[in-house]
């Protein structure tokens, strides 16, 4: 045992550091750091786990205050990103750029499930249109943790069944952009009812590449590495919720992002993953529950429906959605991992 050295003392610093930024998972650093205390100064030190982190998210970048735990933390959020478990990860939304009919044609009837939301009415945004087809439209809408990476987002296209032809209102690109509010007080404030736009009440720390999208009525996967849109029937973006485990914070003064990091909540959340408790997304579209407003407006309706007598002795038909509309195709997520996805984090 006196004979045995350390391979590593003996190699420059460069050379070492080369080694090991060859690893490309931090589960194989921190394999390197229980080695010996030389070799875990070493990773540390030289911020090893960081540095992957930002070379396969580079969104990270955006982070200007690292949290007190150092490496150790981005060794953990470099398992967190990749192992947590997936979910659905919008809110609520926060404002349309425009919007033609309001509320008929609600940026809020993107979150609903079904084709229609009353006995009549279809359920779709529609924007009030341009003259100018370079005129982009946008969608804001909050994501439902403080920290979530988002890996792919769902678009479902409109088609007008109860026009001539049945045209299909889609844009022909889409893009996609994360980030923050620039201060609190500003998004306090609904931008849906006074029918303003949110886009200059927010910083923008990740542009995807712009997408083209297919002329089609089917539910469309992007897959993500100023959004033109026309009417959308669904919207729904799937990727990994981060928090409490971490969170970041704004700071308004400095425009910095700090990560916050809870060793407790991590290894709460890696204990479920190990033991298969992390929860699994439905192969569904959106989430079970519509959204309250939408489900208290169909109260209303029914309410109304059977407290009015029928008109001209007509009768009421009652239609159970069993959730096999044909104009609707569901596509399957992608669970198995083996897809390498970059994912878009919400800084």
């Amino acid at each position: 045992m006196d004979n045995q050295i350390d391979f590593f003392q003996w190699l420059e610093s460069d050379m070492a550091l080369k080694i090991l930024t060859c690893l490309d998972d931090s589960a194989d650093l921190i394999r390197a750091s229980a080695v010996s205390h030389y070799w875990q100064n070493f990773v540390i030190s030289n911020g090893l786990n960081k540095q992957l982190c930002l070379k396969r998210f580079p969104q990270l970048a955006s982070i200007t205050h690292d949290p007190s735990s150092g490496d150790v933390a981005y060794a953990a959020l470099f398992q967190a990103v990749t192992k947590f478990p997936q979910s659905y990860c919008i809110a609520d939304p926060v404002s349309a750029s425009s919007t033609d009919n309001y509320p008929e044609e609600s940026i809020l009837n993107t979150l609903d499930p079904r084709d229609k939301i009353r006995q009549r009415d279809y359920s779709y945004w529609s924007s009030k249109g341009s003259d100018d087809p370079e005129k982009p439209e946008t969608l804001i809408y909050n994501l439902s943790a403080n920290f979530c990476v988002i890996s792919e987002i769902y678009l479902h296209p409109f088609q007008a069944l109860f026009q001539i032809d049945s045209p299909i209102y889609s844009s022909k690109y889409v893009r996609f952009r994360m980030g923050h509010p620039r201060s609190l007080t500003e998004i306090n404030h609904d931008f849906m009812e006074s029918q303003e736009c949110a886009d200059d009440k927010f910083i923008w720390t990740y542009t995807s590449q712009i997408f083209p999208m297919a002329q089609e009525n089917r539910l469309q996967k992007f897959k993500l590495r100023a959004c033109d849109l026309h009417r959308v029937a669904h919207v729904q973006a799937i990727g990994r919720k981060l928090s409490p485990a971490f969170c970041v914070e704004v700071c308004e003064e400095s425009k910095g992002v700090a990560l916050r990091y809870d060793g407790g909540e991590f290894e709460v959340m890696m204990q479920r993953v190990s033991s298969g408790d992390g929860g699994s997304l439905s192969t569904s579209l959106l989430p079970v529950q519509p959204p309250r407003q939408l489900a208290w407006g169909n109260l209303q309706d029914f309410l109304h429906m059977v407290q009015a007598p029928p008109q001209d002795g007509g009768w009421y038909e009652w239609v159970v959605d069993d959730g096999d509309d044909d104009e609707v195709e569901e596509e399957e997520v992608d669970m198995d991992g083996d897809d390498e996805i970059d994912p878009a984090f919400l800084i």
